[in-house]
């Protein structure tokens, strides 16, 4: 596949702007066609589908539409505002997979180094053989090989999820002790990657995709390798360079009203608040002080914040003239490791999903496009060819009107002029 990374050669009129959070119209982009995000959403709304959403679109380095639609607070009536803080969760990946990269630029770990290297408990592992559901109890064999810092960045490591992956493997988890990473958690990130090491892959390493804790890991090898803890290299290395003042593990109490609530569907689909016990998650964690500090989901941040990250990669790396990764390197993080699914319709790089050739045929984002989401109704995607940004952000799952991002989506190149 050939990806279309040439589009960031733009780099040095792109780096020398910074994005405002003034919405501007765009030669290249119909206003009267983008107003439909205007009438879509608020039908969501109004058919009681959704409480409300955050929407901003990026079109070459300026914010073409930056809005909120709907109710932060349902039951009160808030209006959404623009600038909400979102429980970004999965968001928090990129972030996590791109510090890596740094230090990899750093030249202090290789891609393909092994995680035994910094975490000595990952240096003879064993692969799950045989799962008794009746007392979680089960029999190994040995992994093949190591898993390696690559495997960990593309989710072919064997690492499930805990809270949300394989039965089998929530099961071991959960008696071990592994936490999600959602949520609030004040125990020690390397004794739980420690502890994770000693238990069983779920399959043979690089054998396959499987969606799993793999970015908490990665955070914590950060920790290990920087001597900093995943709040302070976050700030101090990504944030404050990049000016993300909205983004936070811990958002400020004077920044609490910001944060919509999170909600829910019953039984009959109608929405409904998301209680504190419901998933054993409560939706209040991003106020609790915490040190549990997950790289796979524990950020929260605005559209805008999360923009400025994206711009920063369209750009190359650099953004306000502040070079935070090479453009080489940025090109590997975005280069396809392999097919994501069976169907070869999407790939995956160093921490984004892409789109195939094959893909830009069946939907709207060109090929080369990178994106992914968060667990609470939050997705994104940068599209290089046409120097796009677009994030699309709720707080609310799961949603039986899953539906309403691709509509958007669809509105969005139907407004791009020639």
């Amino acid at each position: 596949m050939r990806i279309l990374l040439f589009f960031l050669l733009s780099i040095a009129s792109a780096s020398a702007q910074i994005l405002s959070p003034i919405q501007k119209s765009h030669p290249q982009m119909d206003d009267k066609r983008l107003a439909l995000i205007d009438s879509t959403m608020n039908e969501y709304v109004a058919k009681g589908w959704l409480a409300g959403a955050g929407t901003l679109i990026v079109k070459d380095n300026a914010v073409v539409y930056y809005k909120g639609h709907g109710y932060s607070d349902l039951a009160n009536k808030k209006p959404m505002p623009a600038d909400a803080i979102y429980r970004i969760m999965s968001q928090t990946k990129a972030i996590t997979s791109f510090g890596i990269m740094q230090l990899f630029e750093q030249g202090l770990l290789r891609l393909d180094q092994p995680v035994a290297d910094f975490i000595p408990e990952y240096e003879n592992q064993t692969v799950l053989k045989d799962f008794n559901p009746a007392d979680s109890s089960y029999t190994t064999e040995p992994a093949k090989r190591k898993i390696t810092i690559r495997d960990l960045l593309t989710h072919r490591s064997g690492i499930d999820y805990a809270a949300i992956g394989s039965d089998k493997m929530k099961a071991i988890y959960a008696k071990a002790g592994i936490p999600s990473g959602l949520g609030n958690f004040n125990s020690q990130l390397l004794d739980k990657m420690k502890a994770l090491g000693r238990l069983p892959l779920v399959h043979q390493p690089g054998e396959k995709f499987t969606y799993g804790l793999n970015t908490d890991l990665l955070g914590c090898l950060i920790e290990v390798i920087s001597g900093k803890t995943l709040e302070v290299y976050f700030n101090t290395q990504i944030f404050e360079p990049l000016g993300m003042k909205d983004t936070y593990f811990t958002v400020p109490l004077e920044k609490a009203a910001r944060m919509p609530k999170v909600y829910t569907e019953d039984a009959n689909k109608q929405i409904i608040p998301w209680a504190p016990t419901f998933r054993n998650l409560d939706p209040n964690y991003p106020l609790f002080p915490k040190e549990y500090f997950s790289g796979g989901a524990g950020l929260s941040s605005t559209a805008f914040d999360y923009a400025i990250f994206l711009q920063m990669l369209l750009n190359g790396g650099v953004y306000n003239g502040k070079q935070l990764l090479g453009r080489r390197t940025v090109e590997v993080m975005l280069s396809p490791q392999y097919d994501i699914t069976n169907t070869e319709k999407d790939l995956f790089s160093l921490g984004f999903s892409l789109t195939s050739k094959k893909s830009s045929y069946l939907g709207m984002r060109s090929e080369g496009s990178f994106s992914w989401g968060g667990y609470y109704g939050t997705t994104y995607w940068a599209d290089p060819k046409e120097k796009l940004i677009v994030l699309i952000m709720t707080q609310h799952s799961p949603n039986s009107h899953g539906d309403l991002s691709q509509k958007i989506e669809n509105i969005i190149y139907g407004s791009l002029k020639k």
